[in-house]
C-alpha cells in the first residue's frame, strides 16, 4: 500500500503541470531562449543618459508563465530631478492603494513600489547604493498600465514605512516578491543592475525590446 501511495504521488508531481498547461489552453516550450551580453549591452547603452530607465530584454512564455529578463539603471538621487511637467501628477485612471490614513505620519522614505503579481530578482553589475525593503505604502496610488513589454505589470506606488535598507553592491542578489515594498533611498553615483521577473504571464511572451532590431 505505501508503495502504491508513492507511486501515485510521484505520477502527480510528473503530471500536473502537463495537465495544468493544457486545461490552460497553453503550450509548454520546448526549446531555450539564449540572452547574449552584446544584447545587453546594448540597451544598457541606451539607458546611461536616462536618471531612471528600466527596460526589459525578452519575454519569454513558459506556459505556466512568463520570465522577463531585463537591465536597468538609475542615476544618482543626489541629483535633484527635473521639474514635473504642468498636469503631471499620477494618471486620471490611478486608484487608492497601500493603507489609508487622513495625513501621511512623518519619518517615511519616499519612492516605495510593489507589484501585484511579479517576482523581482537583481544582480548588482555597476555601482551601486542603499536599497530599501518591506514594510508598507500609506496612501498610494495604483498603476494599471500593462504594456506589452513591461518592465512590470500592475504597481501600487508611494511614500514607505517600516522599511529595511541596506547597501548593496556589484555582485549582490535582491529578490522582491509580489506585494513586498522596494526602493532606492540613496544611490551616490549610480546603479546599474540585471532584473529577472517571473510573473503570472503579465506581459507579453515572445516579446523583444525594439532597441535590438536597429
Amino acid at each position: 500500500m505505501k508503495n502504491t501511495v508513492v507511486k501515485v504521488l510521484v505520477i502527480a508531481s510528473v503530471v500536473s503541470p502537463v495537465a495544468v498547461l493544457a486545461q490552460a489552453g497553453k503550450t509548454a516550450p520546448t526549446t531555450a531562449t539564449y540572452i547574449m551580453k552584446e544584447e545587453i549591452d546594448k540597451i544598457g547603452a541606451t539607458e546611461q543618459s536616462k536618471s531612471t530607465r528600466d527596460e526589459n530584454v525578452k519575454i519569454v512564455g513558459l506556459g505556466y508563465e512568463n520570465f522577463a529578463v531585463g537591465i536597468v539603471h538609475r542615476a544618482s538621487t543626489r541629483t535633484p530631478a527635473p521639474p514635473a511637467p504642468a498636469g503631471g501628477g499620477a494618471p486620471a485612471q490611478a486608484r487608492p492603494c497601500g493603507r489609508t490614513m487622513a495625513t501621511l505620519p512623518a519619518g517615511g522614505t519616499p519612492g516605495g513600489i510593489t507589484h501585484d503579481s511579479q517576482t523581482e530578482g537583481y544582480i548588482i553589475t555597476s555601482g551601486g547604493g542603499t536599497m530599501f525593503t518591506d514594510g508598507y505604502i500609506v496612501n498610494g496610488r495604483h498603476n494599471d498600465q500593462d504594456p506589452q513589454g513591461g518592465p512590470n505589470g500592475p504597481t501600487c506606488g508611494g511614500m514607505a514605512y517600516g522599511v529595511k535598507k541596506v547597501v548593496v553592491k556589484v555582485g549582490d542578489v535582491v529578490v522582491v516578491p509580489p506585494g513586498v515594498v522596494h526602493g532606492w533611498a540613496d544611490i551616490p553615483d549610480h546603479v546599474d543592475y540585471l532584473s529577472f521577473r517571473p510573473s503570472q504571464n503579465v506581459m507579453q511572451a515572445g516579446w523583444v525590446n525594439p532597441t535590438l532590431a536597429k
